[in-house]
């Protein structure tokens, strides 16, 4: 018997009422797709005996194909490869289900350029080429909200101030405002306990109805960006069943802060042992190239960390979203922040990706600047020190179609993440800009009518 089939068995021993599996591959615009099987049929797809479309590796948003690939490409299939790791019951869902996550291979058995676990999976052979692994962790932002829009079909809040009603702030790290959603929080914890999904503090955020959730650090990038979307998928189903709506768009209010995914990174070399570690709070000489690599692949890659057009909303001076690539010790202004902690665990913490990111591509994307740096042994500039929107103007693309051209025209995407994948994902976020142009907004008609 194979580890897989060893690992399944013993799954469906502990889970005997399971009925039916969810199949989940995760897009590359953030969409699960996949497949519903029953439990006699799991075991054909952890062989590898399910196939999928290609083309569904590249829906956009509203999952549909990428018109300009899916025709050129011949929409021919390619074989599931199911990660034994992400085998979980899904404890929200009305009847007993298990799930797993996969990935598409082509039919010759080479991994797919436009698989946004294998992106994941490319970085961290890069990284090994050079004798390191990356430990990963994550913090996820998201509102929690009524299911009901308003008139206008926008959303509702569920917090309200504690004197009167009244919204006038979001009660930041607000034990008794934790309380009043406990059932919801708990029910969260449960699912994620029942997901294996490591997950540390949980933390009202500044904004109203508004929170965060972080996962312990990983020494697996893959499994870590694995655990970020099953983390999502718990809380969206959790909130589901106490009749919320849990959203990790990036800029749900304009007015108030938005939800950011802040990443956490170090690298550990053939021995186990932290090459960031100086021994002090100041970090190695490895430590400031990869820094260095972040900061000038940045603009590369912004349309992975900011994907949609409401991504860019999130970049307003003083919101705690970098507007230029900058970093400092224990600076929450700046693009990357070094945090203060024991000269063991000395990383840098990417803080520039929305929640809205693909969680695969946006680690993907800071691990490849991490290389970037290092083979480049790229200098980084000094640190800032105070508020880095005082001194630095803003010089990150601010719009959707400025980050979209620049990653179409990037040779770091093409060699880091390939030329398939850039051609793919820019084909695929071009399709969506062009249905966002063809609509009119009510302010529109409001000022011009």
């Amino acid at each position: 018997m194979t580890k897989t089939t060893q690992t399944l068995d013993a799954f469906l021993a502990s889970h005997p009422d399971l009925e039916t599996f969810e199949v989940i591959l995760p897009d590359m615009a953030g969409g699960l797709r996949g497949k519903w099987v029953t439990r006699d049929k799991i075991g054909k797809v952890m062989e590898g005996g399910l196939k999928l479309p290609l083309s569904s590796l590249a829906f956009d948003v509203w999952g549909r194909d990428a018109e300009a690939y899916v025709f050129d490409s011949g929409d021919g299939d390619g074989y599931a490869v199911a990660d034994v790791r992400t085998l979980a019951p899904v404890s929200w869902a009305k009847r007993p289900t298990g799930q797993v996550l996969i990935s598409l291979r082509e039919i010759s058995g080479e991994t797919s350029p436009i698989d946004a676990r294998a992106q994941v999976q490319r970085q961290v052979d890069r990284l090994a080429g050079l004798g390191f692994t990356a430990v990963v962790a994550s913090e996820m932002e998201f509102f929690l909200l009524k299911n009901a829009r308003d008139l206008l079909g926008r959303p509702q809040h569920t917090q309200t101030d504690r004197v009167g009603g009244a919204l006038q702030t979001g009660q930041t790290y607000g034990i008794e405002t934790m309380q009043d959603m406990q059932d919801v929080m708990h029910g969260i914890r449960d699912a994620c306990v029942a997901q294996s999904l490591p997950i540390d503090t949980l933390i009202k955020e500044s904004a109203p109805s508004q929170y965060e959730i972080n996962l312990y650090h990983s020494n697996d990038a893959l499994l870590a960006a694995d655990q970020a979307l099953m983390l999502q998928r718990v809380i969206r189903g959790v909130a589901a069943t106490h009749d919320l709506h849990a959203t990790f768009m990036a800029k749900p209010f304009g007015e108030l802060a938005g939800n950011g995914m802040h990443l956490h990174c170090s690298l550990l070399n053939e021995e186990g042992a932290n090459v960031f570690d100086s021994g002090d709070d100041r970090g190695t000489e490895l430590l400031r190239q990869a820094i260095a690599g972040c900061l000038q692949t940045l603009p590369d890659i912004m349309l992975l960390l900011a994907p949609n057009l409401n991504s860019y909303r999130r970049f307003q001076r003083g919101s705690h979203a970098p507007l230029a690539p900058s970093w400092g010790y224990e600076n929450r202004t700046v693009a990357v922040r070094v945090p203060t902690d024991a000269p063991i665990a000395t990383r840098l913490e990417h803080r520039v990706a929305g929640a809205d990111a693909q969680p695969h591509l946006a680690i993907a994307a800071l691990l490849a600047g991490v290389a970037y740096g290092i083979e480049s042994r790229l200098e980084a500039p000094a640190p800032l020190t105070g508020n880095a929107y005082d001194q630095l103007p803003p010089s990150l693309p601010r719009y959707w179609p400025d980050a979209l051209e620049r990653f179409e025209q990037s040779e770091f995407v093409s060699d880091y993440l390939g030329d398939e994948f850039q051609r793919v994902h820019a084909l695929v976020k071009r399709q969506e800009m062009d249905e966002f142009d063809r609509q009119v907004t009510p302010l529109e008609y409001d000022a011009n009518l």
